[in-house]
């Protein structure tokens, strides 16, 4: 009898430490890992790898329930309610690529995604790096990170256009992009019937002195109806024009912004057929974009010529 037992508690702790093997080996901490990164044969171009494009989506039942981690509870927030927080993001890579997502999908490291504790899967959040303003649109899908120093977990190719895959985690913005806003994102965007529906504005002449920075008292809110600024200087929008739009940066101190706008002045060529605006959103985010574009074709291929001809890299967004 003493032996059978013993045998017994012998199976069971080695079933015990399979267990324990293999929790370790899960995605639990979410983030970075200092031996992730891409696979052996990345695609070429990572840089063109377009943003999520935002779409109201049933949610999923399993991940939207409370659930525990690292001995932390967690609770989804199916509320509805704007979410806007600022903090380190960190990525995951090529150890969880093609494994499943919360929902179930497989991930895909050079697909724009994230994975986020507690925001609706699925959701679409703007990520926006403090130090550069450069934003993307993500598509979260999965639950992690963990960790109290991190809110959100990019995907391998995310990381890699905002510049994070080299130190590891940075400081961002993430908000979630609300369903009202996804609506007007979509019905907004010109039809094959009426691809005359936008006009794209002129190109700002090239400014020939150096503008006067736009101080907060200066910005307009967004009751105010569109205020142009001084004449040496880019105008400053609360609404913008229907259309697409090629973002090159979001900064929360609009100075930043003017600097960069007036930069961009003398790269972007009048050809293109469009303005540089600077947009204060609802957040108090002042967004450099350049547009508007009849249609997200026009916008691409003024992105890839931006690209091409000045090293600009920027996001496609819908107005």
């Amino acid at each position: 009898m003493t032996t059978r037992l013993t045998r017994l508690l012998r199976i069971l702790s080695i079933c015990l430490l399979c267990g324990l093997i293999a929790a370790c080996g899960s995605r639990k901490g979410g983030g970075y890992y200092k031996d992730d990164g891409p696979g052996d044969n990345p695609p070429a171009d990572l840089d063109r790898v377009p943003d999520a494009v935002p779409k109201i989506e049933p949610l999923a039942r399993g991940p939207n329930r409370p659930y525990t981690a690292l001995g932390k509870s967690f609770t989804p927030d199916t509320s509805g309610r704007p979410y806007r927080v600022q903090g380190r993001a960190s990525w995951y890579g090529r150890k969880f690529h093609g494994k499943p997502t919360s929902n179930g999908e497989r991930y895909d490291m050079y697909g724009m995604t994230a994975a986020h504790p507690t925001l609706p899967i699925p959701s679409y959040v703007r990520v926006t790096r403090v130090s550069t303003g450069k934003t993307v649109v993500l598509r979260v899908n999965d639950r992690g990170p963990f960790l109290a120093s991190r809110v959100i977990d990019l995907s391998y190719v995310a990381a890699y256009k905002l510049g994070v895959v080299a130190p590891g985690s940075a400081e961002v913005i993430v908000e979630r992009i609300m369903p009202e806003e996804i609506r007007g994102w979509r019905a907004q965007a010109p039809t094959a019937a009426s691809p005359a529906a936008i006009t794209p504005a002129p190109m700002v002449a090239q400014q020939t002195q150096t503008p006067a920075p736009v101080t907060p008292s200066q910005a307009p809110t967004r009751a105010q109806t569109p205020v142009a600024m001084a004449s040496s200087d880019i105008q400053v929008d609360t609404v913008s024009p229907r259309g697409f739009y090629l973002q090159a940066g979001a900064f929360s101190d609009p100075a930043r912004a003017q600097s960069m706008a007036t930069d961009l002045n003398g790269k972007v060529s009048p050809d293109l057929g469009a303005s540089i605006k600077i947009e204060q959103s609802s957040s108090n985010l002042y967004r450099v974009r350049i547009g508007p574009f009849a249609s997200r074709e026009a916008a691409s291929q003024a992105s890839e010529r931006l690209r091409d001809n000045a090293g600009l890299s920027t996001t496609l967004s819908a107005q």
